[in-house]
């Protein structure tokens, strides 16, 4: 084996010892900062130029609806 073997195992072997609840929590943790952020956008910079600011054009509302479906997706699996 290769000392890249060597480092590749140990990286291996310490990230396996992470119990994956603790993984579930991290990621889930970033799906709802994420959902924050984009919640927090003012609607100017999420709506389209040039068109009438109505909630089908205002992209923070399908970005939001589908980080919400997210979030919940993966709190249950």
């Amino acid at each position: 084996m290769t000392p890249l073997h060597w480092i590749g195992n140990f990286f291996r072997e310490q990230l396996l010892m992470i119990p994956l609840p603790v993984v579930r929590g991290i990621f889930l943790t970033l799906l709802i900062v994420l959902l924050v952020w984009v919640l927090a956008l003012p609607p100017a910079i999420t709506t389209p130029l040039g068109k009438p600011r109505r909630l089908a054009t205002n992209l923070k509302t399908w970005a939001a609806l589908s980080l919400i479906v997210q979030i919940l997706i993966y709190s249950v699996l």
